[in-house]
């Protein structure tokens, strides 16, 4: 059902504007709160009670998973316009990893019991929020596959396309903001050292530059294709 607002002005013959997600969960209001995170700053961590959803405006998050046996894993970095700690909607009482900042960001935190409210208010808010669900599947999916068939060196090309979002805006090629070796290492599963060689192999065959920040070229697809 349409806000009094929007009533207003379908009664008045005019379209009500496009809904804005950034202006609308920057609003501090019952429920959310815009947070100002330095980089490494730890927004939940694993086994935290699993309470409130976050939006990603400004930066970039980390999240990571530790065995019981102590090994650390990353399996996933989030951007602007991404959302984390969705799995409390579903009912999960604790969080199953640890969300880390890569850079100085600002998030909203959003209450589970208000975000629930605002799915159910905001129709394309939760169209919005439906597209990056299904989004985050289809990714969970490519990346189980990239792990069981592919080669590191194959998942190495493929991670680095992905930050340097290849495909998209018709882009020939792109800057991937720094991370760390190691951290491409814990994300494709495999060692510093092997992530190394695979980087300076792919720079000697003109993948990948340096200049002022990694450029990834398109080109770099051909490791991935390739049989």
């Amino acid at each position: 059902m349409a806000n009094s607002s929007q009533r207003r002005l379908a009664i008045a013959g005019k379209r009500p504007p496009p809904f804005n997600p950034k202006t609308f969960l920057a609003q501090v209001g019952s429920g959310k709160t815009t947070l100002q995170s330095r980089k490494k700053h730890i927004i939940f961590s694993q086994g935290d009670a699993a309470d409130a959803v976050f939006y990603i405006q400004e930066g970039k998050v980390k999240l990571t998973v530790v065995s019981p046996q102590g090994k650390e894993a990353v399996v996933a970095i989030l951007e602007p316009g991404d959302f984390l700690g969705e799995p409390c909607l579903a009912g999960q009482p604790v969080r199953l990893a640890t969300a880390t900042t890569l850079e100085d960001s600002t998030l909203v935190r959003i209450d589970k019991t208000a975000m629930i409210r605002v799915l159910h208010d905001e129709p394309t808010f939760s169209e919005l929020f439906m597209s990056h669900l299904l989004a985050r599947n289809v990714r969970i999916q490519e990346d189980l596959v990239d792990q069981l068939f592919n080669s590191a060196e194959k998942r190495l090309a493929r991670i680095l396309l992905l930050l340097a979002h290849f495909g998209k805006e018709g882009k020939p090629e792109s800057v991937v903001a720094k991370v760390s070796q190691e951290t491409l290492a814990e994300m494709i599963g495999t060692t510093r050292s092997r992530v190394s060689f695979f980087m300076n192999k792919f720079r000697k065959l003109g993948f990948i530059e340096y200049n002022g920040g990694m450029h990834v070229h398109s080109s770099l697809l051909t490791v991935v294709l390739h049989d």
